[in-house]
């Protein structure tokens, strides 16, 4: 890219997006909300529709690590750490609030016998409420649900606190890091996370999202790997010329999240090892697929808006799944005759996603950088 003299702020936002990478996150996002939902009517990991759904949160993983050294590496010049935090999370905070409060707002339509909610003090689920809203982690002690969720109002806010370690260790430590030593991190985090996908006693990599050391180390095995894999990718891998790779790539992401379960329950491993496979060879391909396409026309007005939610859409939907999980079981519906309901909450959720980004996200964001920028 050609260089420039703008200010630090600005010339990070000068920068072009990869126009396919931001429509390949909505897509992701998208299939999160389908495989929760689905999750609803599971009875097992062995018979849950869309079944390596939860592969999304790795490929979301590998899309960070690559944007943020396309985006940032050469910026060090022009821009501090303070400078560098300021920004992301200018660029993530706002809707992790807005997601906490939502999750806060609908808790008491989740009453269920998966968690009898009814029964939590309104002071505990406010306490877990402003915790949340800082994106630090609530203890076991405070869990409020009863499935040991780090952000019991909100799931997904898990992945979001892996990112923001991810994000600070580029910024202090890995930055720095000279293409071979990045090399080194990237192969022993992929031998751990390969190991760790070979032994899982469920045969997957699914977990990271509770406050207890098993699963944090979960959740930092399946963050180093991609995110730190996907800034390698930025600075070996030249994106070549790909017809067509939007389509391309958002099929392939929907074959291997909808691959049913491999290995049954004699063979865990070889879930696991389907698990791996993905994570380790085929997201930085469709990653590096993605970066190496072009959109026009129509192609690239739905890139924008897949674009424009996949976050929005990623941290607001889960309270609508939980309570679409409490009518369900309140219900004992399956998933034949709950379709509607669930199809309706796809709706909502993007309906809701697009009007957090317009009328809230996108104005809160561009006050922040005018105070603080």
């Amino acid at each position: 890219m050609p260089q420039t003299s703008l200010p630090s702020a600005a010339y990070a936002d000068s920068k072009p997006h990869y126009d396919i990478l931001d429509g390949l996150r909505g897509v992701a996002a998208l299939l999160v909300v389908v495989f929760h939902l689905c999750e609803a009517h599971a009875t097992s990991h062995f018979d849950q529709l869309l079944n390596h759904g939860y592969l999304a949160v790795d490929f979301f993983f590998a899309l960070s690590g690559f944007v943020i050294g396309y985006a940032y590496d050469d910026r060090w010049g022009r821009m501090t750490v303070g400078g560098f935090f300021k920004r992301r999370l200018i660029r993530l905070q706002p809707m992790v609030v807005l997601g906490m409060a939502v999750g806060a707002a609908l808790f008491y339509f989740q009453d269920c016998d998966m968690w009898p909610v009814h029964a939590v003090p309104v002071w505990k689920m406010l306490a877990v409420m402003l915790v949340g809203m800082t994106l630090l982690p609530v203890p076991v002690s405070m869990d409020v649900r009863g499935w040991q969720e780090m952000h019991p109002l909100n799931g997904p806010g898990w992945s979001l606190f892996y990112e923001y370690c991810a994000n600070i260790l580029y910024a202090l430590v890995v930055r720095r890091f000279p293409k071979w030593l990045l090399g080194v991190l990237v192969a022993v985090s992929g031998a751990a996370l390969i190991r760790f996908a070979l032994t899982s006693p469920s045969g997957d990599i699914i977990g990271g999202w509770s406050l207890t050391a098993e699963q944090l180390g979960v959740g930092f095995t399946r963050m180093m790997y991609p995110f730190f894999g996907g800034l390698l990718l930025s600075r070996l891998v030249r994106p070549g010329h790909v017809r067509r790779a939007f389509w391309w790539c958002s099929l392939g992401l929907v074959a291997l999240l909808a691959v049913p379960r491999v290995g049954g329950t004699e063979h865990l491993w070889q879930n696991g090892l389907y698990d791996a496979l993905v994570v380790v060879v085929l997201f930085p391909l469709i990653v590096w697929t993605g970066a190496s396409g072009t959109v026009t026309g129509r192609s690239a007005r739905v890139c924008e808006f897949l674009g424009d939610i996949s976050y929005p859409i990623y941290i607001t939907h889960y309270p609508l799944v939980y309570t679409y999980t409490a009518w369900v079981r309140n219900h004992g519906l399956t998933l034949g005759e709950a379709w509607p309901a669930a199809a309706g909450t796809v709706v909502v959720s993007v309906l809701l996603a697009y009007a957090a980004l317009k009328w809230y996200d996108e104005p809160v964001r561009r006050w922040l950088r005018r105070e603080f920028m």
